[in-house]
């Protein structure tokens, strides 16, 4: 299949209006996994990002040892401390929860990988970042053998590789990991390919260059699991989150640093708003 190029043409149908009658409880609740004590900025940049586009409500679900930093860092996204698997299975066991982040410096360690698949498990729709991904490189196909719910993978080239082998052709390459894996997957770069199992490719070009640096990425999942909480489908939520991304990066230039994409969203959502046009608010629906 032809890859086409992204732009919101290409989404703008899916993408959330908020109805005016609504309330929070309509616009979804995403979870995101919390990383250790000395690395939480991750978590905190992506679930920061969800809630800003849109996510009605944005728990981090954290260690009882990273509790204080997430409470004293965050306002609006809530705490939920996690001891183990199973008190990670019965806090996103709720119907009400949307959406799991997983990955942004949780550590590559068997608790990752525990509770990625017990979100799995859950049926959750999952975005599965960093080191979600790394944490199966030894054994890629428990990965994929658990995805049954809708699940975006969004690998950097070197994540890439550690699942799926080098990246070759960009476009072929994706294709082939989400036919393999069972995900949408968003593999990242100046041109973001995204790709789904059923053939479809759409690649988001030249990105500002300003992107590369650190936590961008935990930031663009982070957009990508707010509107996946809100409704949205992956793959059409993986395409709008790269194009809001990099529209993110235009509209601040040079010395931005991944703080600024989510400063620079308000602005850039409202000239999508334009865009869209007063569309029929797009209903609710847990995936």
């Amino acid at each position: 299949m032809t890859a086409r190029d992204n732009s919101p043409d290409l989404w703008r149908d899916s993408f959330p209006n908020p109805a005016a009658a609504g309330s929070k409880y309509d616009r979804g609740h995403a979870v995101v996994l919390g990383g250790p004590m000395a690395a939480t900025g991750a978590a905190r940049l992506a679930a920061r990002a969800c809630l800003r586009i849109g996510a009605g409500l944005v728990s981090i679900a954290c260690d009882p040892s990273s509790l204080m930093v997430y409470a004293t860092a965050l306002q609006a996204v809530m705490t939920k401390v996690i001891r183990d698997e199973a008190a990670f299975a019965a806090c996103i066991e709720d119907p009400r929860i949307t959406v799991v982040l997983m990955g942004p410096a949780a550590g590559v360690n068997d608790r990752t990988r525990n509770l990625v698949l017990a979100a799995l498990k859950a049926g959750k729709a999952c975005v599965l970042d960093a080191d979600a991904i790394t944490v199966f490189k030894d054994a890629p196909d428990e990965l994929f053998d658990a995805i049954a719910s809708p699940v975006l993978l969004t690998p950097h080239a070197g994540e890439f590789a550690r699942l799926f082998g080098e990246v070759s052709d960009r476009e072929a390459s994706a294709l082939r990991a989400a036919r393999t894996s069972g995900a949408v997957v968003l593999l990242k770069g100046r041109d973001t390919v995204i790709a789904a199992p059923d053939g479809r490719i759409v690649v988001n070009r030249e990105a500002p260059p300003w992107l590369a640096t650190a936590g961008s990425g935990d930031v663009l999942a982070g957009f990508a699991a707010g509107l996946v909480a809100q409704g949205m489908a992956v793959f059409e939520a993986a395409c709008a989150a790269a194009w809001i991304h990099a529209q993110c990066s235009r509209a601040f230039g040079p010395g931005l640093i991944a703080e600024d994409l989510e400063a620079q969203l308000p602005a850039v959502l409202r000239d999508l708003s334009g865009q869209i046009g007063q569309t029929a608010p797009v209903p609710f629906r847990p995936q």
